[in-house]
Parts: C-alpha cells; structure tokens; sequence
C-alpha cells in the first residue's frame, strides 16, 4: 500500500502528468521523496512558490496539460495567490497542490500556533480558484487529488487549489484508480444559428481564449472559409489557427475596430468580450450577436446574444462549418492587415523594429505586463496555436520570466519583459540554469516602470517612484551562469537571437511608448 505522497504522484500521473513545478518545505518533503523513486513525473524546482505557479500556468498554456504546482503551508501556500489569481482570470488549468498543518493538530476554530498555521488556509484561495478542496481524510487522498484534476480540466477550465495535511502523506493509503475521461456533451441543436448566418451579409468572427483552449483551431478556420469572415482574435486567441481570413493586429486599431462596427453579425466563439479587449466595452453591441461559448451566463454578461450555442467550442463550430452555405467575401482582410501594419509603423517606427525582429519565430513567446508586452501582445503575428502567453487576465506585472520557465519545457521559449517586472522573480535565473531550460530573456531595459512613467507624463505629473535603481542585468545573468549580451536599441536583437539555444539573455537599452491597445491610447472615447 503506498503513502499519501506516492498515491498524489501515481493519481497525476495516470491523469497524464509529466512535470510538475515546485518549492520544498518542512511539511511536503514526503512528496520530494516520493519524486525521487517516481518514474514518470519531473520536478522542477523553484526559488519562490510564486514562480511555482506561474510556470503552471505558462505550462498549461503551451501545451493545453495540466499545470501543477506543489508548494508548502502557510506562507508558502499565500505566496501563491497572486499567481493563482492571474490563472483563474485567463482561464488555465492549474492545480495548486499545498501542504497543511498535521491533521492531528489541528482543533476546528482555534488558532494554536502550530509552524505556518492559519485559520482557515483554504479560504485565503476562495476567490482566485474555480474550485478548492481539502482532504478530510488519509484514505480519501486519492479520491480528492483526483476530483481536484477533474475539475481543473473541465471545461471551463481554472485553477483548482487543494490541501494536505502533512500527516497523510507519509500515512499508509489505498490506491485510487481514477475513472476514464468523461465525454464531451453532444453538440446541440443549432437550427436558430444556422438561420442567423443565412440571414448575414457580412459577418466576423470573434474568438476567444476558450477556443484556444478547446482546441477549435482548425474548426475556426474551416468557419472562416465558408463565410469569408475575417477573424478577430483576443489576446488569449493569438495564433488559434493559420487562415487568410485571420486579422493580424488588436481590435483596438482603426482598421480592425472597423470590421466590428461594420459586421452585421458577430460569431463570437469561447469569449466572454472582456473590457481589456473591448476598450471597457465603448465597442457597441453589434446588430446580431452568436454566442459560442460552455457557459450561458459567461457568453452574455456583457452583450445580451440574440442566439446562444452553449457546448464545447471545437465540436460546435466544427459543426456549425459543416453546416452553413458559403458566402461572398465583403470585407478584404489582406487591405484591413496592411492598414493595422500601417498604422503601427506610423504610431512606432522602433516598435515595429522590435516585432520584426521575432518575426517567423518557431518559439513561445511569453509577454510580461510591460510595454514590449504590450507590443507584442497586440501585434505579433503568431504563427502557432498556443504560440503567445499573455496576462491579460488580472494583469500580473511578474509573469513573464517565471511563466516561461513552465512553457519552456514543451519548447524553446522567448520571454518578453521589461526591467522593472524581471526583479520580481529574478531569482529564478537558478531555476534556469539548473534545469537548463530553453528560456530566452529579452529584457527591455528602460530605466524604471515605463507604462507607469508614461501614464505621468500625460497627465502632467513629475515621475514618482518610477525610476529604478537596476542592477546590471547581464552581470547578474552571467553571475547565474546565464550567458548575455546588451544592445543598444533593437538592432541586432533578430541576430542575436538566432544565436540562442539554451537559457540565455539579451538586454535591449531603448524606450518605447506603449500601443493603441492600453487604456490611455484607446481610440473610442466614452461619451459621459
């Protein structure tokens, strides 16, 4: 009979995970020890339990898996909440595995003061989970564990946080084989959607990050074929599938907000238009709007759909392309792409410098909440379903590097960051280069926080508290054994980057104003 730690590990395992993400503590070395003997399931480990979470998240993103992160109680367990919360706004199946104090010492309402006690460590991840859960029980371990994956991978998926008392991992617990794979519902009826594109004459596509995750790709281009529609992709959208039909920029451009003004329908496929994407919703409702989307409630709560498809995103716009009858193309999607690379060359020469530089990358690429980020958030073309990691979530200022890490394990990885975010998680160059990680850091290095500067700057305000005290950041990579290079602007930044395989870090000195796509540039102006 195995221990509680062995049974966690064999439970994720027969859920088909390979690597999960980490930090020891006192009250979880059980689950190192049971690593060391496990055959199927790689430890990463991490120098801060936020990091933990984050390369989860980055994992789960790259890849469609799984993220797992295992971290200790109390503080450990806290030190995970703001990465959690970013994966619970943008959708990524991540389980928070965390350790608790010893059942035994535990009396219900009372606080005794035992190591990393807390009151309640469950309730501290109510509001940035889609579900947690505790084991009550040693031989109820690997029922929970395998409840928790479940969860985490049902659509619509989220993070999922459960806690374990110390004491049963090292307890003696039965095996738990989890069930099979529970279907996908069957597409329903889809007579009144059908009717709604006949009636169209110029329709777009909208799709969101839940197309992404359901994997509807190929179904969104085979949709965009027969309507001739062009299709606008949010952030969590970007690279959901290679089509002619695909707009490559931001909505919040001219010539693709245009589209949206003009359709006379919306199919808006596994998105809920979110105010980070629809300029706080000042875009106004289209004439008809098709909803796509698991959940009823998440597809209208911010613009009423004349007709809602609740049902996996992949399965119903597969169905829905085999259904329609073609249409004549109305609008030119290659003149709107050649306008919005118009617009951003003539909005930021260096910008546009810095985009052609990872132009044709095979890479994922990570985007910090910075603005490169934003940058290539908005206008990288990307090229691959899952290519492009962004917080758009919660906006998580941090999240680039230590995402990377998680994403780099699937495929070499381009993190995107500024120089004030990359000290969040600067640690994690250990983690890099121990595991020796295909992560390169492109680390624009403006002096400070730059969006936040800028935000100053326009409203008339001297800068404060937004000029940074750096250290030098090839140095510091190079102290890890990173090797770096610093550049001087965006010149050479596509050679050096060629000349990468393993970790690796490129400091580029230069400033860039931020894109149409942050708030202060939004082009629709509330009328109040």
């Amino acid at each position: 009979m195995p221990n509680g730690a062995g049974c966690l590990l064999d439970v994720l395992a027969a859920h088909d995970v390979e690597v999960v993400f980490g930090l020891p503590g006192v009250h979880n070395l059980a689950v190192w020890e049971a690593l060391r003997e496990h055959p199927g399931i790689r430890m990463i480990g991490v120098r801060h339990e936020q990091t933990a979470v984050y390369a989860a998240d980055g994992y789960a993103r790259a890849t469609g898996r799984l993220g797992v992160a295992i971290v200790t109680t109390g503080p450990g367990a806290a030190n995970t909440l703001g990465a959690t919360g970013e994966a619970w706004a943008s959708g990524s199946p991540v389980l928070v595995v965390a350790t608790d104090i010893p059942f035994t010492l535990r009396r219900p309402g009372v606080h005794r003061g035992v190591l990393h006690e807390t009151r309640d460590q469950r309730a501290l991840f109510g509001p940035v989970t889609k579900a947690s859960f505790d084991v009550p029980s040693a031989p109820e371990l690997g029922a929970y564990v395998d409840q928790a994956v479940r969860q985490a991978l049902r659509s619509p998926h989220g993070p999922v946080y459960l806690g374990v008392p110390t004491d049963f991992l090292s307890a003696e617990v039965p095996r738990h084989l989890p069930e099979e794979a529970e279907p996908l519902p069957p597409v329903p009826d889809l007579a009144d959607a059908e009717e709604l594109i006949a009636r169209s004459v110029r329709p777009v596509i909208w799709a969101g990050g839940g197309a992404a995750r359901s994997g509807a790709g190929a179904a969104v281009g085979d949709l965009a074929a027969k309507l001739r529609a062009p299709v606008l992709t949010t952030y969590g959208a970007r690279g959901l599938c290679d089509s002619p039909f695909v707009v490559r920029g931001p909505v919040h451009t001219p010539p693709a907000g245009r589209l949206w003004d003009e359709a006379d329908l919306v199919i808006a496929i596994g998105t809920d238009f979110d105010g980070m994407m629809t300029q706080n919703w000042l875009q106004p409702r289209p004439s008809a709007l098709l909803a796509v989307n698991v959940d009823r409630d998440d597809a209208t709560k911010n613009y009423p759909a004349d007709v809602v498809v609740e049902g996996d995103a992949a399965s119903v716009t597969a169905a829905l392309a085999a259904a329609v009858t073609e249409k004549k193309a109305v609008f030119d999607v290659e003149a709107v792409n050649a306008d919005v690379r118009a617009f951003a060359e003539a909005d930021s020469p260096e910008a546009v410098r810095f985009l052609d530089a990872l132009a044709g990358t095979d890479a994922t690429i990570v985007a910090d909440m910075c603005i490169p980020g934003y940058w290539v958030g908005g206008f990288h073309h990307v090229t691959r379903e899952r290519g492009l990691a962004y917080p758009v979530g919660w906006g998580t200022l941090g999240f680039g590097f230590p995402a990377a890490i998680g994403a780099a394990v699937a495929n070499r990885t381009i993190a995107v960051v500024g120089d004030g975010g990359f000290l969040f998680a600067c640690g994690d160059l250990a983690t890099l280069r121990q595991e020796n990680l295909p992560v390169t850091i492109v680390l624009v290095d403006d002096g400070g926080y730059g969006m936040l500067r800028y935000d100053q700057r326009i409203a008339g305000h001297a800068h404060t508290g937004v000029d940074l005290t750096r250290p030098d950041f090839a140095k510091l990579a190079e102290s890890f054994g990173v090797p770096a290079v610093t550049l001087k602007g965006f010149d050479g930044l596509r050679e050096a980057l060629a000349d990468t395989t393993g970790p690796a870090m490129i400091v580029v000195e230069a400033n860039l104003d931020p894109p149409i796509t942050t708030s202060p540039r939004w082009y629709r102006k509330s009328s109040a």
